[in-house]
């Protein structure tokens, strides 16, 4: 399944952030009557993540509860992740599990990993048709648009599907500037980007960031998974209002 292809953007992400089977139970009665465009799951969250059936059998109650679209990550600690009981091997091979084994749509990488775990990735994900986004995210700053531009080429270098960047802004000029760099990397790659500016001040990318090229907005369906997140009802009131009055915004 390709997505971006057929839908208006911005697609209205939710996480899924449950410790174990129960919780993430429980957060998939609460969010998905609230129609999200994608759920993603972090996995990184679960305890017991080195228990690969038990891993696979709860991807497969996410997939399965409805027709919305999942996205798998596990995100690495040195970007934002939790600490987890896994090497890189082993987190690659497990998430080549799940390409495999489920019917999960995306899969979430960073693009600072080995080479050789992003092409393996990249090769699974092409075999079982999973789209693979490989991502960049910086809690500390937002880097100048050039060292951005670096990271967001070498995403694209590696064959993903989608290019994804989180910064974290100083200032509301980096905000600002987040965006404008949003939609010089979505004029010069031709794959999907998806970008935002985290913390509160970041709050104005992930109901903006649609307007300069983003794909993809992070929301709140029940607990957050990442700082400035919106929770859904209210991220998709304002991106319908500002859709509303701006309208296409070439």
């Amino acid at each position: 399944m390709k997505l971006f292809q057929n839908k208006k953007i911005p697609y209205i992400c939710t996480p899924l952030t449950g410790k174990n089977k129960e919780e993430i139970t429980e957060e998939l009665r609460i969010i998905l009557p609230k129609k999200p465009d994608l759920v993603e799951w972090r996995a990184d969250f679960l305890e017991g993540i080195e228990d690969e059936e038990y891993v696979l059998s709860i991807a497969d109650i996410i997939s399965t509860a409805s027709d919305i679209p999942i996205l798998i990550t596990i995100r690495s600690e040195k970007e934002g992740g939790e600490k987890i009981p896994l090497t890189e091997e082993e987190k690659v091979n497990l998430l080549s599990k799940i390409c495999k084994s489920t019917m999960a749509e995306m899969v979430d990488f960073e693009a600072s990993n080995a080479p050789d775990h992003i092409m393996q990735l990249r090769k699974l994900s092409t075999e079982y048709n999973k789209q693979l986004i490989l991502s960049y995210h910086n809690f500390d700053r937002t880097p100048s648009n050039r060292e951005m531009m670096e990271h967001m080429s070498r995403t694209a270098s590696f064959g993903a599907d989608v290019a994804k960047i989180a910064v974290m802004p100083k200032s509301k000029e980096d905000v600002l500037r987040l965006l404008e760099f949003t939609k010089q990397a979505d004029d010069a790659l031709d794959i999907p980007i998806v970008s935002m500016s985290m913390g509160k001040m970041g709050s104005l990318s992930r109901i903006m960031g649609w307007a300069y090229g983003s794909v993809i907005t992070f929301s709140v369906g029940k607990e957050s998974s990442a700082p400035g997140q919106v929770p859904i009802e209210k991220l998709r009131s304002l991106i319908r209002s500002t859709q509303e009055i701006v309208g296409e915004w070439g």
